[in-house]
Parts: C-alpha cells; structure tokens; sequence
C-alpha cells in the first residue's frame, strides 16, 4: 500500500461511494477486548469509517467523538448510530486529520488500523492524538503487522511499521506516559469471501500520567 498523493478527502469519498457497506459493522477486537472493562467515559475515534467502533462504545455509556475525513462515511455511521438508538451519544466530525483535529481531552483516544493509501501525516497525526489524552486516560494505537491474505498487490508493498518504530516516531515523554501494552497480537479472521486467516495486529497502549 504505497503511499500516493492523491487528496485524501478525495480518495475516501469514493472509497465510501458506493452503494454497499464497506466494513462488516462488528467493534474491533483489540478495542473491545480492552474497553469492555473501562467505566464509560469520553472518547475519540480517530477514523470512525461507518461508525462501528464509536456505536459499540456509545452503546457501553461512553460519549463518543467520531472523526472522519470522508462524509460518506460519516452519513453511514450516523444512521448506523441512529438505527441503533446511540446517537444522542455520538458526535460525528469531520477531519482531514494531516491539517485539522477536534478539539477537547479525552479518557480513551482509539487509532484503529489508521492506514492510507492517500497522503497522511501519521506521525503528525498520532503525536496531536496523544495530545488529546486526559491525564489518567488511555491511547490506543492498532495496526495491521502484515497486509492480510486478501490483500492486493498494494497491500504487500506497503511497510507495516512495527511496535517500537511508531513508539519511536511518537517520541513521548516516558515521565508522562505507562506503557500498559507493546505487542504483536494474533487473530482468528474471516476476510471477504468467507476464507479464515490470522491476522496480525501490532497493538500499543498506554496510560496519560501527568
């Protein structure tokens, strides 16, 4: 997935322009598995897609900003979050995330597979994301460790960066921050025509202390 320039904002819209949902509407695992057992509190969902992620949390009490550069994208999450009866607890925002960011701190930042073909200044973008973190609050950050089974030719050029390479671009004060998780998690997955795989996840997590 080689970086191109293409706008971003442009790519995404037709990513999400067509007729049929995307995603599979299902919370990622690695926030489930650690947001279940958090008291509610006020989220970000930095690349909301179609809202599945920001449903599943407002849906645990949470107050949710879900952010997202493309308005396709963000008109499917707000009637997923309308059908559902959460959205009084949503709101939805959009971000070209590279030249703008939400305002306000937060008790959970969650980066999900936050991976672009078009132009993103991640490192930018995950630095002003650890910003956000209210003190005592949680960022997460999940990436893809490899392109799944599934994926195309793109998706095999591209770097995956690992654990320590996007902890080292984030250069955070370590008298500031606990790191709670660091790791290379494996998964059971299902891709779109029914084949399972393991997927890798590189997960990273870590707690605002002052």
């Amino acid at each position: 997935m080689t970086e191109s320039t293409q706008d971003a904002q442009e790519f995404w819209e037709e990513f999400y322009g067509g007729h049929e949902k995307v995603w599979s509407g299902r919370v990622n695992a690695q926030l489930a598995d650690i947001a279940a057992d958090l008291a509610p509190g006020r989220a970000l969902d930095l690349g909301c897609g179609e809202g599945a992620d920001a449903i599943w949390l407002a849906e645990d009490g949470w107050q949710v900003v879900a952010v997202d550069v493309s308005a396709n994208a963000l008109e499917r999450a707000r009637a997923a979050a309308e059908q559902r009866d959460v959205a009084a607890r949503i709101r939805f925002e959009r971000h070209d995330l590279s030249a703008s960011f939400p305002a306000g701190s937060f008790d959970l930042v969650s980066a999900q597979f936050l991976h672009s073909p078009a132009k993103l200044d991640r490192e930018t973008v995950l630095r002003r994301a650890a910003d956000a973190v209210a003190v005592g609050g949680l960022l997460l950050i999940v990436d893809h460790g490899a392109a799944p089974p599934w994926a195309g030719e793109h998706g095999h050029e591209h770097h995956f960066a690992p654990v320590e390479e996007v902890l080292a671009a984030m250069a955070l004060d370590d008298r500031r921050w606990e790191r709670l998780r660091a790791q290379t998690v494996d998964r059971d997955a299902v891709g779109p025509d029914g084949q399972a795989a393991i997927l890798t996840d590189n997960v990273i997590l870590l707690r605002r202390t002052g």
